[in-house]
């Protein structure tokens, strides 16, 4: 064996036992962390989650509070977890530091003992995962349970970095209490007037917004359960139930949709 497949053997032996990286931007604060050290970290430690909302069964993981890696976050600042695939979670830090009601975990997944693809040909929602205890204490969604995380970072509020997102002044009630929604639920994945972390899925403002082209009430049977409507095996968009996204926060959503078809930004 030459000296250089000694070596390329040797790098693959050690990026096998120290697995990924979490790259962990606080403020001024930096660190990353691999695998392994988050494996072995002092807080570590099996955890069950019923109704996991990635594999929909109940799955057990060894994962680390969320709120042990965060130094020097406050409850009310805010957090940011962006996924390999582009897929962002915005998180109020409150909830993920908040110890009475949801508890946030990172589950991270061991290079030597990988977890189950999500479905078949695809990967597992390793390497690092997003996962709550008790998530309806908080009244946790899905959109934030994000997998494949790479990267969790302290940002201003996204009305502050957005205000592009904003209503009118003047708006109803409803629709401010709608662009909430769409923070929640929406903006893991779309932008709107161009608006947003995510290079996930469609702007849902420029150059039309879906309230333009869904006549009568096919946008609201859309969210509810896209594939319903619109058969594409492809489709990656998920279905927003009761549960989820009752019938009075869906109707705010799309007031708040609505509004926002007269304030279309120019795209470019």
């Amino acid at each position: 064996m030459t000296p250089r497949v000694v070596l390329l053997a040797l790098l693959t032996l050690a990026s096998a036992t120290q697995g990924a990286e979490l790259r962990l931007q606080l403020g001024g604060v930096k660190r990353i962390w691999s695998s392994a050290e988050l494996l072995a970290h002092p807080q570590a430690r099996h955890i069950e989650i019923a109704e996991d909302v990635s594999y929909k069964r109940t799955m057990s993981y060894r994962a680390v509070p969320l709120a042990a890696l965060l130094d020097g976050v406050q409850p009310g600042d805010h957090l940011q977890a962006l996924a390999l695939d582009g897929f962002v979670a915005e998180l109020p830090a409150a909830a993920v530091l908040n110890q009475s009601g949801a508890q946030a975990w990172l589950a991270v997944e061991d290079p030597a003992l990988p977890w189950p693809p999500l479905a078949t040909g695809k990967a597992s929602a390793g390497p690092f995962y997003l996962v709550w205890q008790n998530p309806a204490a908080s009244h946790i969604g899905p959109e934030q349970w994000p997998f494949q995380v790479a990267r969790i970072r302290k940002l201003a509020t996204v009305a502050e970095r957005f205000p592009q997102l904003l209503p009118a002044a003047d708006a109803p009630a409803q629709v401010q209490a709608g662009l909430m929604q769409y923070q929640k639920h929406c903006m893991a994945c779309h932008r709107l007037n161009t608006a947003g972390d995510s290079q996930f899925a469609p702007d849902l403002n420029v150059p039309h917004n879906p309230t333009e082209y869904f006549a009568a009430d096919f946008l609201r049977r859309y969210i509810r359960n896209p594939q319903h409507l619109r058969r594409w095996p492809q489709g990656r968009m998920p279905g927003f139930a009761e549960t989820v996204l009752s019938d009075a926060e869906l109707a705010q959503l799309l007031d708040y949709l609505r509004h926002m078809a007269g304030r279309k930004v120019q795209d470019g």
